[in-house]
């Protein structure tokens, strides 16, 4: 436990020591984020935060993890570095979308193939269990971009993304320590660590994005966690530990950026405009169309992910598919009561002028 707590102290520390001196040069270089019609801010604000998240994280997990349980670490940080580099040209000179969407797929791909962080069940899920080896790799490498995009999308009010990433990281973490994976709890800490030290400058005002550097490293250590929590269960662990609905509850842990991210893209598809085409329709823009600040949109969206995921491990009982359905069916429930919402402060705003 003592390797826990020692790396999340140091990623802390590592963070919150590196953050002003960032802020410094980014201002000095004009290395900000500019403020436009579907931002939420108002000021040009550093977009370099993910650097000292990254430098934390790295340091951290390098320096506290057990070198006999090292494994395939190795090849986990390889990828955190490849998309450190693409988030850090992307934060300063806006990277082409294929470019980067190649190296996402690269660092998935050494996950996959070198690391093995794959998932080799659906537990049931559309009737299948185990599926063969080539489908494995494909939907491994499919999830881990669907969550390292997924977080970047969420990334628009202060501490949202942030708070989201401690929130699964403290939830699977504890999970990994109870059933003695060091390596995976150890990550878990780190990236707490660094993201709580990240909070302190983000909060309203910003003083500092974490930007895609901070926002793909949260998501493919989400990823890794996720992936890792799912085979774990079906590998063989501690029978007091099994989760017996493994999926529903990643998807749980994981309800605000997938959610949100599988809602935008199905409402731009229906009115026939591409999903990647940004727009200002993600659940915090609607909470922020309300007129709430970005800490009280953090709040409910993070106080709404929380009651999924206790709601979730007491339910697991009624299986993957079930569970899957009551989710998504609060999720449709609380973005149906946002629209009502925003509509009537519309209406009320309109018949008062």
């Amino acid at each position: 436990m003592y390797h826990l707590i020692l790396c999340f102290i140091t990623s802390f520390l590592v963070t919150y020591i590196a953050i002003p001196s960032i802020i410094t040069v980014a201002r000095v270089k004009k290395l900000t984020d500019e403020p436009e019609e579907r931002r939420a801010h108002r000021k040009s604000v550093p977009t370099l935060g993910g650097i000292a998240i990254f430098s934390g994280v790295i340091f951290s997990i390098i320096l506290w993890t057990p070198f006999q349980v090292f494994g395939n670490l190795q090849y986990i940080l390889c990828a955190m570095v490849i998309l450190f580099l693409i988030g850090a040209k992307d934060d300063i000179i806006p990277l082409d979308p294929y470019k980067k969407m190649t190296g996402q797929v690269f660092a998935a791909c050494i996950l996959v193939f070198k690391a093995n962080i794959r998932i080799t069940s659906l537990y049931g899920l559309l009737g299948i269990n185990d599926i063969p080896g080539w489908l494995s790799i494909l939907l491994s490498i499919f999830t881990i971009l669907v969550i390292i995009n997924a977080m970047n999308l969420i990334d628009g009010v202060n501490a949202l993304c942030a708070s989201v990433g401690i929130i699964i990281c403290v939830t699977l973490g504890f999970w990994f320590k109870a059933v003695d994976q060091t390596v995976f709890a150890i990550i878990a800490a780190a990236l707490v660590g660094a993201l709580v030290a990240f909070m302190k400058f983000n909060l309203s005002p910003a003083k500092i994005f974490m930007g895609d550097t901070g926002s793909m490293l949260v998501g493919v250590i989400c990823s890794i966690l996720a992936i890792s929590f799912i085979e774990l269960n079906k590998t063989g662990v501690d029978p007091q530990y099994r989760i017996s609905a493994p999926p529903a509850i990643a998807v749980s842990v994981l309800f605000i950026p997938l959610f949100d991210t599988i809602r935008v893209f199905t409402l731009r598809l229906i009115r026939g405009v591409s999903p990647f085409i940004a727009d200002r329709q993600h659940m915090h823009h609607l909470l922020l169309d309300l007129g709430l600040t970005h800490l009280q949109v953090t709040s409910i969206l993070i106080m709404l992910n929380t009651i999924i995921i206790i709601i979730a491990f007491n339910l697991q009982f009624l299986g993957n598919i079930t569970l899957v359905w009551i989710i998504l069916c609060i999720g449709i429930l609380f973005t149906f009561a946002l629209s009502f919402l925003k509509k009537r402060s519309w209406r009320a705003n309109r018949l008062s002028q």
